[in-house]
């Protein structure tokens, strides 16, 4: 059996078509990472888009004009809350893109209540004779979305959608 081409002897073990069979040993494959989680990612988004709309609305009350009556517009505050909830959503879900999804819908969420919010701090503060703040808020909130509506510019929905955009992004970038 000296060389290659003579027939082999039928007892001996024969390799299968796909060669010999690997040698036994070796370190089992590591378990995968595990990447976020989702439940802890929404809750904090919620906390966020809380306290970053009520944030939201002192700034606008810091930027509200008494001489002419309006409220100056910012919009790098509407992205910065929404950049803030989508890193919340982001960090702590990891690639659940459903969490970013519902980090867009808070963000856009805390911007629009916060506005709402904000005008209750200036209806508070400059209207004489008026109730309580979360007493507008609360029990007049039809009367202050009215007010908030005839008063709403094409400005506002642009920050409407640019809050659940940069929530958007920056979940995704950080989630990766």
């Amino acid at each position: 059996m000296s060389q290659p081409w003579q027939q082999q002897d039928p007892s001996q073990q024969q390799p299968g078509a796909f060669g010999a069979p690997a040698p036994a040993g070796g370190f089992a494959p590591q378990v995968p990472e595990r990447r976020g989680n989702a439940a802890l990612g929404i809750i904090v988004a919620v906390v966020a888009a809380a306290v970053l709309g009520i944030a939201y609305a002192y700034v606008l009350k810091a930027t509200f004009n008494e001489d002419k009556g309006e409220v100056t517009q910012i919009g790098y505050v509407a992205i910065i809350v929404g950049a803030l909830i989508g890193l919340a959503a982001g960090k702590l879900a990891g690639r659940n893109i459903g969490v970013w999804v519902v980090g867009a819908v808070l963000a856009l969420a805390a911007v629009f209540l916060g506005e709402l919010y904000g005008y209750a701090l200036i209806m508070n503060e400059y209207v004489p004779g008026a109730p309580a703040t979360t007493e507008i808020f609360f029990e007049h909130f039809g009367d202050l979305f009215d007010g908030w509506k005839e008063d709403a510019d094409a400005l506002n929905y642009i920050f409407f959608l640019l809050a659940p955009a940069a929530a958007a992004s920056v979940a995704s970038r950080t989630g990766r």
